[in-house]
């Protein structure tokens, strides 16, 4: 009677704890399709910042790198899955080459837009690690928890924030960026 009632005991404890980890599996599932939402929304942000750019300061930027700038704004807003990490990179790589006699209130809004796009993305990579990280545990594959759904994939770019410094007015302090 005593094996009886301790084996009723260890398969509740057992199924409390495989439904409590099926709940966080799909939660952080839930919770990876939402920082790529915001990853997804603050890399076109950078695309139209950076298309804003080179169509207002086309005479600063001179007609060359405008329309390449242009062009891999372009890329990046209609990259498919496939190819969004390498269009991604390359717009990243076309920031540090934007020069700092363009228009100052769009430097600023492409400055930003690239300090968001960095954060939307090491939120979602540790959204990513953490349900990876679960999903390859021991039991949670012996209970074939979240079978339905693939593995999320990290999303790997250079995302370093250009240091664009802008020439201080006269009588103003510096600036702090």
């Amino acid at each position: 009677m005593e094996g009886i009632l301790a084996a009723g005991v260890v398969t509740v404890l057992l199924a409390v704890w495989v439904g409590w980890t099926a709940t966080r599996v799909n939660r952080l599932y839930d919770r990876t399709a939402a920082a790529r939402s915001s990853l997804d929304a603050q890399l076109v942000r950078r695309a139209a910042a950076l298309q804003a750019l080179a169509e207002a300061s086309a005479t600063d930027l001179g007609p060359e790198r405008a329309e390449r700038l242009r062009r891999l704004a372009g890329a990046s807003l209609d990259a498919d899955p496939a190819t969004r990490e390498a269009a991604e990179n390359d717009l990243s790589r076309a920031l540090h080459d934007v020069p700092t006699e363009a228009d100052p209130a769009l430097l600023d809004d492409l400055t930003d837009a690239a300090r968001r796009v960095a954060l939307a993305r090491r939120f979602y990579n540790d959204a990513v690690r953490d349900t990876v990280s679960l999903r390859r545990r021991r039991l949670p594959r012996l209970f074939r928890l979240g079978r339905h759904r693939p593995l999320p994939a990290f999303f790997e770019i250079d995302d370093t924030v250009p240091a664009v410094r802008r020439p201080a007015r006269a009588g103003s302090p510096p600036s702090r960026r």
